[in-house]
């Protein structure tokens, strides 16, 4: 039986997820189940947790690994259930040897009893130094490939448990990233997503070294074959001016930023310890669309934060028009154990969620309108898998008929549903 792997969290999960995969694969692991976690809130833990329960009421006999930023975090946890044959840290996990030590042993075959501490493969994270790049291979049909270039953070949001899984940033070497890149190029990738714990301080912990701007010029001038480069999640006052100008003036830098914004209120952006206020959001994204008129932004905003009052709460759901956002990512607020934010006076869970859905409510009407400005546009869509693809700003379209995986089509839309426009 294939090796099963289930993914929760980020992009940078997913391609870790691969890497996993493969490596086990490599050792000649197979039967296997891989659950690679996420620790960003209670509920992706929680939803771990049942997963690999039910991998254990299903399918008793196939070993279970588990790894990834709660499993980090929280190894006893994990190691403690009985469905669990090993758990490997963030960093072991990307380790082959590690791969190839549990395929030569009886662990996970012998179906022994193991005390929780045995299953352990779980080190310091904060020692880790260096950062390979990782890659999915292309996705859907050779469309879109994933690039991780940068790992860890340091910033220490006070509603952030990340750090604690990821470890200090550390950045992959331009050369190592373009090498990646023409793997995925060859391949078939029409698209590469570039991805990272904290994206935007790419080569930040080594003076001198190169930013992401730098990063960004010297992949699309490696790889004068690949149509379009996208990025994941960025921190928009670290985005550097040559990123600024690659972004209003490389046509194949897809005109599409998604901001880690969190909140539109300065005193409560302050009790999370971000680094800009709510007037540099609104006025980054103001700069750069008078740079590049096409330019799309998304945003995380978190609903519910502690100590966060109705009037708080508008001024976050006021910035989604005053920044021009067309795609929202809206959280309920999760207090995460070890981080400040959880130790500050919590809203009433009833206020939470009720907020949360607001946000999402207001995210929803946002995307509409988004949606619904296109209509009748000419737009470049790159097809993928199930009859729809992305247009460059990031827009799902549906078509009414078969196309193809992996081209670029021009195409005008002529309706829109409540998530994607359709194209005739």
């Amino acid at each position: 039986m294939p090796i099963e792997t289930l993914t929760f969290g980020c992009r940078l999960n997913l391609v870790e997820s691969e890497a996993m995969q493969a490596r086990a694969e490599a050792a000649g692991l197979h039967d296997i189940a891989i659950v690679n976690s996420c620790a960003v809130t209670a509920e992706a833990v929680r939803q771990a947790s049942q997963a690999i329960r039910r991998l254990g009421r299903e399918q008793p006999d196939r070993p279970v690994i588990v790894s990834g930023c709660a499993a980090q975090i929280e190894p006893a946890r994990f190691a403690a259930m009985p469905e669990v044959a090993a758990v490997l840290g963030n960093a072991e996990k990307l380790e082959p040897e590690n791969w190839r030590r549990l395929a030569a042993s009886n662990s996970l075959r012998d179906g022994a009893v193991r005390a929780p501490e045995e299953k352990l493969q779980v080190g310091d994270i904060m020692q880790a130094r260096g950062a390979a790049p990782q890659r999915t291979r292309a996705l859907a049909e050779h469309t879109r490939g994933f690039l991780q270039v940068q790992n860890g953070c340091d910033h220490r949001c006070t509603f952030c448990v990340i750090p604690l899984g990821r470890g200090n940033a550390r950045s992959a070497t331009i050369e190592a990233v373009i090498a990646q890149g023409r793997a995925l190029v060859a391949e078939g990738a029409r698209e590469i997503v570039l991805t990272g714990v904290d994206l935007t301080s790419y080569g930040r912990e080594r003076p001198g070294t190169p930013s992401l701007g730098a990063l960004v010029r010297s992949l699309l001038a490696a790889l004068p074959e690949l149509p379009r480069l996208r990025l994941s999640s960025l921190d928009a006052v670290e985005i550097d001016d040559e990123l600024r100008d690659l972004v209003a003036t490389e046509p194949r830098l897809m005109p599409h930023l998604h901001l880690s914004l969190q909140s539109g209120d300065d005193l409560i952006l302050k009790r999370m310890k971000r680094r800009h206020g709510r007037a540099d959001a609104v006025r980054f994204c103001a700069e750069v669309r008078a740079l590049r008129p096409d330019i799309v932004f998304g945003a995380d905003l978190i609903a519910g934060f502690p100590t966060e009052d109705e009037a708080m709460f508008s001024r976050t759901l006021a910035l989604i028009e005053e920044c021009g956002l067309s795609y929202v990512h809206g959280f309920p607020f999760s207090a995460r154990p070890g981080t400040p934010a959880a130790r500050m006076p919590q809203l009433p869970g009833e206020i939470v969620r009720e907020r949360a859905q607001r946000l999402r409510d207001a995210a929803q009407a946002a995307h509409r309108r988004h949606l619904e400005a296109r209509i009748g546009r000419r737009l470049a869509v790159l097809t993928e898998r199930g009859d729809s693809g992305r247009a460059e700003d990031f827009t799902l379209v549906r078509f009414g008929h078969h196309v193809p995986a992996g081209r670029i089509l021009p195409v005008t839309a002529t309706s829109c549903g409540d998530k994607a426009l359709l194209a005739a």
